[in-house]
């Protein structure tokens, strides 16, 4: 077991040494001392780890087909563009884009004046929860609506919406539908509107290109009986978990300046959290958790679902993140006793 942990979350724990040490010397700026930065740099981590358990789940799911490279590829390119590409390079890039300002301007303006960042990176929130969340509403949608789902965690209900699979597009359409009523019913005025449906649109285009890419490098293999099962590559995998894990960042680093307006700081916090949470996605992967707790699954793809639904609510109204927080864990939480429940009642069935 030791051993075990030691594997999956010995990088998680080096970085996290080296970003609370950058956090204590980088803290010598800030009055309060280097302490008070390392303490901030902890909560942001623990923060993110909780605001994307679910993430990690979803993240399992997917990996444990992958073979060991593209795992590796994961826990090393994949934070490096998790943390330095989505949670510093990404904001910078919206406020560049948006205000016409230069990378090396808007770079200084996150370092000498955090204040003014952090106001044009909330000026474009509207764009950011409308573009995420309809990428996660259409995560969930693609679970909700899967016609082959064998086990179902709500019984009677969650089968009948899986049947609604067998329709063509159906997440897609379903997916829009939510995205023209949220525009409609939200208290924003028509600038918004506009910018709601733009970014939900590309949102749904994003997550159609990747779906549809997948396709296209999926390969056949030879199975038990000769029968043909059919797996999505390595390559495309690796990028839908990339855009997986953006779409949960999104509000992360928005969410991130009500605790600080110091950007290393955040981006040091948030790089711990998501260095946990690969590592808790290749622990869940190594140790068949998702096989022995069958409905954990269905409560992260539940809580993608709430998320989403916050995300989108969070475009007229604040939302604090101990809430998102709750809700989600409340979803895993859920879901691990009903697997716990399932493997008992299979037990007692088996010794009948």
């Amino acid at each position: 077991m030791f051993a075990t942990l030691y594997r999956d979350f010995r990088y998680s724990f080096l970085i996290t040494i080296v970003c609370l040490a950058t956090a204590y010397w980088w803290g010598h700026r800030w009055s309060d001392g280097p302490l008070a930065a390392m303490w901030v740099a902890i909560v942001l981590g623990f923060m993110e780890v909780t605001l994307s358990f679910d993430n990690a789940v979803v993240n399992a799911a997917i990996l444990r087909d992958m073979d060991e490279k593209w795992r590796r590829l994961f826990l090393t390119v994949g934070i490096l563009i998790a943390v330095f590409g989505m949670r510093l390079v990404f904001p910078i890039a919206i406020v560049a884009v948006t205000t016409g300002m230069g990378w090396i301007e808007v770079t200084q303006m996150a370092l000498t004046n955090p204040d003014e960042y952090s106001r044009h990176l909330h000026e474009n929130h509207t764009a950011i929860a409308a573009f995420g969340g309809i990428f996660l509403l259409l995560v969930f949608f693609s679970f909700l609506f899967d016609d082959g789902r064998e086990l179902h965690w709500l019984g009677w209900a969650e089968r009948r919406l899986a049947s609604l699979g067998k329709l063509e597009a159906v997440g897609i359409v379903a997916a829009l539908i939510t995205l023209y009523m949220v525009q409609r019913l939200l208290p924003v005025d028509e600038h918004h509107r506009l910018v709601i449906m733009t970014a939900g649109v590309s949102g749904v285009i994003l997550f159609v290109l990747v779906d549809s890419l997948g396709s296209l490098f999926e390969v056949e293999e030879e199975g038990d009986a000769a029968v043909k099962v059919v797996k999505r590559s390595g390559a495309m995998s690796f990028v839908y978990l990339e855009i997986l894990d953006a779409s949960f960042s999104f509000d992360g680093v928005i969410g991130a300046f009500a605790i600080t307006r110091d950007v290393v700081i955040i981006m040091l916090g948030l790089a711990i959290g998501a260095m946990f949470v690969r590592s808790l996605t290749i622990f869940l992967v190594n140790r068949g958790t998702l096989e022995h707790y069958v409905y954990l699954e269905h409560g992260a793809h539940y809580a993608i679902g709430a998320l989403a639904v916050i995300m989108f609510i969070s475009i007229a109204e604040e939302v604090p993140e101990a809430l998102t927080g709750a809700i989600g864990m409340a979803f895993i939480v859920a879901a691990l006793f009903s697997s716990i429940l399932y493997r008992r009642k299979l037990a007692r069935e088996g010794s009948a």
